[in-house]
C-alpha cells in the first residue's frame, strides 16, 4: 500500500476544496462524488453509504477534466464543475496503488476517447453497449491496464446486502419488476477497492 498522506478535509468552503484537490489530483485518479438527485440518492442508500458517482481524472489543454459517463451521455467535464455538482464538499480522491506510466496512462486515454459520446444507461445494465459512471470506469481499466476496478454483481447480490434497501423505488423504477440476475457495478465498489488508495476525503 502507498504511504502517501491521507488528505481529510472538514471544512465547508466548495472552492477550497477545489483548490486542494487541483493541488493534489494526479491523472488516472477516481473522483468520487455525491449526487443531488432522487435516483442517485437511492443508488448511494442502497450500497449503504453517500457516494453515487465516479469519474475518471485528466489534464488536458492547460486544465484539470473529469471524464464521466453522465445523463445523457459520456463527457470530458471541466473539473470544478464536476466538483460543485457534489452534495455540500463530500468527496473522495482515489489512485491506484501502483504508479501509472506514460504507456499506461496513453492506454487510458484512448480507452476514455473511444467511450465518448455514448448514452447513459438508466437501468444500470453492465451488459450492455449503453454507459453508466463505474461500468465506464471499469471498462476503461479493464481494456487499458487489465485491472477489475469494482465488483460485478447481480441485483439480487446487491440489493439482498442492505436490509434497509428501499425496494419499493426499485421496483417503481424498473416498472414493477426488478431484473434480479442483471449484472451492475456500483460507485462504491470502486471505492473500497483494496487496488487503490485514498488521497482525499471530504465531508
Amino acid at each position: 500500500m502507498n504511504e502517501e498522506t491521507h488528505i481529510h478535509y472538514q471544512d465547508n468552503s466548495i472552492d477550497e476544496l477545489i483548490n486542494i484537490v487541483n493541488n493534489n489530483i494526479k491523472e488516472g485518479d477516481l473522483l468520487f462524488i455525491s449526487i443531488r438527485s432522487p435516483l442517485y440518492k437511492q443508488v448511494a442508500k442502497t450500497t449503504n453509504t453517500w457516494v453515487s458517482h465516479v469519474g475518471i481524472a485528466l489534464f488536458e489543454n492547460g486544465q484539470w477534466v473529469v471524464a464521466e459517463s453522465a445523463v445523457p451521455f459520456s463527457r470530458k467535464t471541466p473539473l470544478s464543475k464536476y466538483i460543485k455538482r457534489t452534495v455540500g464538499t463530500q468527496l473522495s480522491i482515489r489512485r491506484l496503488n501502483q504508479p501509472l506510466s506514460e504507456e499506461q496512462l496513453s492506454g487510458i486515454k484512448s480507452s476514455i476517447d473511444k467511450r465518448l459520446g455514448i448514452l447513459y444507461h438508466l437501468g444500470f445494465k453492465y451488459d450492455s453497449k449503453l454507459q453508466f459512471c463505474s461500468k465506464f470506469v471499469h471498462d476503461v481499466f479493464s481494456e487499458s491496464l487489465s485491472i477489475q476496478l469494482g465488483k460485478i454483481e447481480t441485483f439480487n447480490e446487491l440489493l439482498r446486502s442492505n436490509p434497509s434497501t428501499n425496494l419499493t423505488f426499485w421496483r417503481l423504477w424498473y416498472f414493477g419488476r426488478i431484473p434480479w440476475q442483471r449484472e451492475t457495478v456500483t460507485p462504491y465498489s470502486q471505492l473500497i477497492d483494496e487496488q487503490m488508495y485514498t488521497v482525499l476525503f471530504s465531508e
